[in-house]
């Protein structure tokens, strides 16, 4: 991916960088292993997949980077950043149930809520971040639908991390997948991640950026500018 120009501007870039990543055509960047301070940007009412296996730190880096954007956009009255993640939907419901009835009970009540959701959050005009766990292909396809029917810009941020570290973060969060689950998350992750290598973009997206441990926590926001 080195060949390809780079879908967001740095924090210390200033304007300049910014609108030369808005202005670029259908773009990828590898930036696994820099540590240096990063800002994503997207325009607004743009859709953002964040996807990577069970445990990488998709649901972290959303709350963190993304979570004051949708406040910030409201007080300047455009229309708010939208955060959809399924982990934040089974926590609603978890919390207005009983404990001891099992997830898997509701838990396809739990992921009508979630699409329904995503679907209100499309039909806003603001911006979308989109969890997204790579097994999901038919929900990126829904994305990239709906994102050329509203002539919306769909881009793909991708973490990279060894299932060693995917594992431990399950562990770290108490929650947990099935090893024949997790074996298809490293399967579609895995593939998303060889598209990514080789420059190919997947179908309907304008941009992708690779990311490992260490560029992410030097992400300091994802913002719709």
């Amino acid at each position: 991916m080195n060949s390809l120009r780079s879908a967001y501007a740095t924090g210390a870039g200033g304007g300049a960088a910014a609108a030369a990543a808005a202005a670029a055509p259908a773009t990828g960047r590898d930036l696994r292993g820099s540590a240096a301070r990063r800002t994503l940007r997207f325009a607004p009412g743009d859709r953002v997949v964040v996807s990577g296996l069970p445990g990488s730190g998709k649901s972290t880096l959303i709350r963190r980077t993304v979570a004051l954007t949708g406040e910030a956009d409201d007080a300047a009255g455009r229309a708010p950043v939208h955060t959809i993640d399924s982990q934040d939907t089974r926590e609603r419901w978890e919390a207005r149930l009983p404990s001891w009835l099992p997830y898997g009970l509701y838990r396809p009540l739990a992921r009508l809520a979630h699409y329904a959701s995503l679907r209100r959050a499309l039909a806003s005009g603001g911006g979308v971040v989109v969890h997204d766990c790579g097994t999901q292909g038919w929900v990126r396809d829904w994305l990239a639908r709906d994102s050329r029917r509203r002539g919306r810009a769909l881009h793909l941020v991708l973490l990279d991390v060894s299932p060693q570290t995917a594992l431990q973060g399950q562990a770290e969060r108490g929650r947990g997948v099935s090893g024949y689950a997790f074996l298809r998350h490293r399967r579609a992750v895995g593939r998303l991640i060889e598209q990514a290598e080789a420059g190919r973009l997947p179908a309907g997206f304008a941009s992708v950026v690779l990311l490992d441990r260490t560029s992410a926590a030097a992400l300091d926001a994802v913002v719709f500018d």
